[in-house]
């Protein structure tokens, strides 16, 4: 014992004289006589620190176990060693979870804690045989690469936190710069609690987020595998997504499988809200079939949008799993007191990857998504002008559309996909179907290729074939994009 207590002090006093002594530029033979003389210093502390404990203990004389006290848990110390050891054993085990905490205080009987906070940044440049302006009718989505040159996508500054533990709150702040006037955007993207502590599988999100509709509407753009929004997205939920203020109760239900049964409700009004209510300006720039914006009060509760999600999850083997999904949406919009909008929707997403894959690699991915919106204009009359009265009849324009993409990711780092769409639709709208952007049928094929340098990066080629029916004389349009992206912290995580 004496000896391996002298070895582990000693450990030290070798290593400092050997790392703090001189350096010498002699030769072989001078560097080993060196290393013997460190070796028998070393030897020489040993035996002292052998002699000092024998010493010291002889001092603290022998030790004996007092008899035990009924009225103390444990036998009092009856010596500064003892008293140490003692206090060693009692000493709580540290506290960890601070440790990965971005930030942490108390506040009364709780500590609120900052447990993500991340910088996320998309990036693109490359260029299409179209120019600026049809280049905004092909990619219509708010954070796809849209201009000749360079996009600044998104830059989205993500935080997450424990506000006590019946809640946890997440914020996603962006900013981009608009491709073609330049200017530099600011938005609260979103902005949310979620309960943690309901009973029966049940729990609560309120605040500002993204409406749980499919797969690609509730993720954020860095959370795509491809670079671009799919068009009948961007035709259903507008440019940036359907997002809005509400709440959305969901449940876990007891049975063999995941299954989560999803109910929503929020404000109809903004421009993200882009089939029901809108906003006056979102109606200058993107007036659905050109009807005319007519402005509604809140009055009832049919004056707010309700969601309905259904999702399921099974694992089908060790190495493949299923996901479905069924979506609908109901809710007034912007054509008159009579004018209101359904959206239906089913999603599947089927992954495979073995047991024993090297960091997720290889793996197979096939995501599909079909969507359909049945929005009933309202009639609308301008009498204004006397002798040019404007009417426009009531009717029910209808809009479906959907996507299929399959990416393989075939070596570590790297994948591989192509996603083909369509969208297309009845009912005229003001000038014809197919001369308007927004309705008219498309077609895209969109060939990728991935390579993840790190966890925290990402590169991404993506060619796109366009073929739109409201292009005059040549319909077709070639683009190619090179997308960087990367990523600072640890940013929440997204629903699989």
């Amino acid at each position: 014992m004496r000896q391996a207590i002298g070895v582990v002090l000693g450990v030290p006093f070798f290593f400092c004289n050997l790392f703090l002594s001189p350096l010498s530029h002699a030769d072989e033979t001078s560097e080993i006589q060196t290393l013997k003389q460190q070796v028998h210093t070393l030897q020489r502390t040993v035996e002292q620190l052998q002699q000092t404990i024998e010493t010291m203990q002889q001092r603290l004389g022998p030790r004996t176990e007092p008899p035990p006290l009924p009225q103390s848990p444990t036998p009092p110390a009856e010596s500064a060693l003892d008293r140490a050891v003692q206090e060693l054993e009692n000493k709580p085990p540290p506290q960890t979870r601070q440790d990965t905490d971005v930030w942490s205080r108390r506040v009364g009987p709780t500590t609120l804690r900052l447990l993500d906070l991340s910088l996320n940044a998309l990036v693109a440049a490359g260029g299409s045989t179209r120019r600026e302006a049809a280049l905004q009718t092909l990619q219509g989505g708010g954070h796809d690469p849209r201009k000749r040159g360079f996009t600044l996508q998104n830059v989205e500054l993500s935080l997450l936190g424990a506000v006590d533990p019946y809640f946890t709150a997440e914020a996603h702040l962006i900013y981009f710069i608009d491709p073609l006037a330049g200017e530099s955007v600011f938005e609260l993207e979103e902005a949310f609690l979620t309960t943690t502590a309901l009973p029966y599988g049940l729990q609560v999100e309120a605040g500002q987020f993204f409406t749980e509709f499919g797969q690609i509407n509730p993720r954020h753009p860095h959370a795509w595998d491809w670079q671009d929004q799919p068009v009948i997205n961007t035709r259903l939920f507008g440019p940036d997504g359907m997002r809005g203020p509400g709440f959305r109760l969901s449940w876990l239900m007891p049975i063999p499988w995941f299954s989560e049964l999803h109910f929503g409700m929020q404000n109809a009004n903004g421009e993200t809200m882009a089939s029901f209510l809108a906003s006056e300006e979102f109606y200058e720039e993107r007036a659905l079939a050109g009807r005319v914006f007519r402005d509604r009060d809140v009055r009832h509760l049919k004056d707010f949008v309700y969601l309905t999600r259904w999702n399921h999850s099974w694992d089908l083997s060790d190495a493949l799993t299923s996901v479905v999904g069924f979506s609908g949406l109901y809710g007034p919009n912007a054509t008159g007191p009579n004018g209101d909008t359904w959206i239906y929707g089913m999603d599947m997403k089927w992954r495979w990857r073995p047991a024993n894959n090297f960091r997720g690699w290889p793996f197979l991915l096939w995501q599909s998504e079909v969507m359909r919106r049945d929005f009933r204009a309202d009639r609308f009359v301008d009498a204004r002008n006397p002798d040019e009265i404007i009417t426009l009849p009531g009717r029910t324009l209808q809009d479906w559309g959907f996507y299929s993409q399959l990416l393989y990711g075939f070596h570590h780092g790297w994948a591989a996909g192509l996603r083909y769409e369509y969208a297309g639709g009845s009912g005229g709208s003001i000038g014809g179907r197919k001369n308007d952007p927004l309705r008219a049928d498309r077609q895209r094929v969109s060939p990728l290729v991935t390579w993840h340098p790190s966890e925290f990066s990402r590169i991404r080629l993506q060619y796109n074939f366009d073929y739109a029916h409201h292009f005059a004389g040549h319909r077709d349009a070639h683009s190619l994009w090179v997308g960087l992206e990367f990523l600072y912290g640890d940013h929440p995580a997204h629903a699989y």
